[in-house]
């Protein structure tokens, strides 16, 4: 791999430079457009004529899928791809559930399976911003795909790193293109870093990532921000309308075996592919004494982009833990109206609900600092998923995939 697609190397001392450059020059820019960012619903800066009804069949919207596959990232891809409502102007896989030497062959197989060369693939980071690399092969196996084994690819990708391509396409169509994230988010952290006014031009971000309701890799964290949580935080601090899609509904998410069958039954490449992954991490899932088949995370962060109707969201400032011993990549919600500061119905809007503060632990003995208040009032920087309608989802997954929608 060419060194220039390797991701930069950065002190802390510089991570929490650029950091706080990115997030100081985009602020909350895009909160007035957080309730845009509903799915594909276009934001007040992104309108571009595009239909908003509800439902399939809108757009089409500008997108670029970064991605680690990844078994669940495999059948999203291929439902993306499967979908006429997306334009997609780049894949950038990047290390995740597997290791970036098998996560970009992975996509690569995926955009030659489903018959779309045309889609740019660029090479994204090797490893996350500031800590050593952990997988999730335990969950993926070896391969990245369950153990399912499909040819080497021809197709290549192209010779832009991700992030620069990123940047790049952004930049080409300013307020048009929705980031879809389903792995660590280190290849958008990296593009934001690298140029601060990224973040004004991107029309929204729909994140698999992140739980309000535990871990799945640790209790506290959700795999995809766990490994990388610096690169989480700055996304989230980043102004950029993000919609998040985590652990709290893709939980609901299991693929059976009747699912399968339904792809098995399909006689086109892309139902075979995705009916032969998903029964070797069932069989795989089996094997590991897990009573449910595979959750399909990432697909639903897809799908719900493609059909706001799969997903009740609500608004929420959410932070990422990075320093805690057992808690790094803990995502934090606040909100007026959930939990036990949650106001009576009718009261999103109050003064005081408005005013509430954004609270980090309290001052130490030792510590000068003297307030533990981050942020003195309430202002969402994400949609989150709160409800999922489970069986339209498989409507939507497994009818794109099977060819039958």
């Amino acid at each position: 791999m060419d060194s220039k697609q390797e991701i930069f190397r950065i002190t802390r001392r510089q991570f929490v430079t650029s950091s706080a450059a990115v997030i100081a020059t985009s602020g909350f820019a895009h909160a007035a457009n957080a309730g845009g960012a509903l799915a594909g619903q276009p934001s007040e800066q992104g309108k571009s004529g595009e239909e908003s009804g509800p439902g399939p069949g809108r757009g089409p919207f500008r997108v670029i899928i970064d991605t680690d596959p990844g078994v669940d990232d495999a059948l999203a891809l291929l439902l993306a791809m499967r979908s006429p409502e997306l334009k997609i102007e780049a894949i950038t896989p990047v290390a995740g559930n597997v290791p970036l030497d098998l996560t970009l062959p992975n996509a690569l197989r995926m955009v030659e399976i489903a018959g779309r060369t045309d889609i740019p693939v660029a090479a994204g980071a090797r490893a996350p911003l500031m800590r050593r690399l952990v997988t999730a092969t335990y969950a993926h196996g070896e391969n990245g795909l369950g153990g399912a084994i499909f040819p080497e690819p021809t197709t290549k990708p192209v010779a832009t790193p991700a992030a620069e391509i990123i940047r790049q396409i952004v930049r080409k169509y300013p307020g048009e293109v929705t980031l879809i994230t389903i792995g660590p988010l280190t290849n958008i952290a990296t593009a934001l870093n690298a140029d601060p006014d990224l973040a004004g031009m991107v029309r929204a971000l729909v994140m698999m990532g992140g739980s309000l309701s535990g871990g799945n890799i640790t209790p506290a964290a959700e795999f995809n921000v766990y490994v990388d949580p610096e690169a989480a935080r700055i996304v989230f601090q980043s102004g950029i309308p993000v919609t998040m899609v985590g652990l709290d509904v893709t939980r609901r998410t299991s693929l059976t075996d009747e699912h399968v069958r339904t792809l098995e039954g399909a006689q086109n490449p892309v139902s075979q592919a995705a009916a032969k992954i998903g029964r070797n991490a069932i069989n795989h899932n089996r094997e590991r004494g897990y009573l449910v088949g595979p959750n399909m995370h990432d697909s639903l962060a897809v799908a719900g982009f493609l059909d706001p109707a799969i997903l009740k969201l609500q608004d929420y400032y959410v932070d990422v833990e990075t320093t805690g011993e057992l808690t790094a990549g803990e995502t934090l919600g606040y909100s007026p109206v959930a939990g036990d500061l949650r106001r009576r119905p009718g009261m999103e809007k109050d003064a005081a609900a408005a005013s509430m503060p954004i609270r980090g632990s309290a001052p130490t003995l030792a510590s000068t600092k003297t307030s533990p208040v981050l942020r003195d009032k309430f202002v969402p920087n994400t949609r989150v998923a709160v409800e999922v309608d489970s069986a339209r989802f498989f409507d939507l997954l497994i009818g794109r995939l099977s060819g039958s929608k």
